[in-house]
């Protein structure tokens, strides 16, 4: 949401500007100043949903989380990944994510791998609900690097149960 201001008359703006006041822009407007950013969510995995441990679907909800920093590598360490009612995870290992590069977070328990940009949450139940959630991907300092909501009706509009935010 921008919120804009409009002057109706030059000398409004320049009489402004003589009084040394100066509007800040929202602070949604800037976007968090990570360069790791929810490039998507798998939020409802194909299928019936199953949490069973062995055989189970658990592994096809995933989230991707992305490095969009065209210098900068980016080590996981320490991100944490919440959904609206609290469930989290937490990167306890090291993964560095070149620029451009990526990595799925998948239910489940499985073997990390950063040759195939995966970490599995070592928990067989879902953590995304299949109607609505919040996602929010913290820094290690606890600021907050991304946040999105969604609906399955407004955001989901193919029904496939995979969301992408951030291209």
């Amino acid at each position: 949401m921008h919120i804009r201001h409009a002057l109706t008359s030059a000398a409004a703006a320049a009489s402004v500007i003589a009084l040394g006041f100066v509007a800040a822009a929202p602070a949604q407007a800037a976007e968090y100043s990570s360069a790791l950013k929810i490039k998507g969510v798998q939020y409802d995995a194909p299928g019936r949903d199953s949490n069973k441990c062995s055989g189970g679907n658990t592994k096809d909800e995933y989230l991707t989380i992305k490095n969009y920093s065209r210098t900068s590598t980016v080590n996981l360490k320490g991100y944490v990944v919440k959904d609206a009612v609290g469930n989290k995870f937490t990167f306890a290992a090291s993964h560095n994510l070149q620029p451009g590069d990526y990595i799925k977070l998948r239910g489940a328990r499985g073997t990390d791998s950063d040759a195939k940009n995966v970490v599995y949450r070592q928990n067989c139940n879902f953590i995304w609900n299949n109607d609505k959630d919040t996602i929010y991907l913290y820094k290690p300092t606890g600021a907050r690097a991304d946040v999105h909501s969604y609906t399955k009706k407004t955001n989901d509009r193919d029904g496939n149960g995979y969301i992408t935010y951030h291209g």
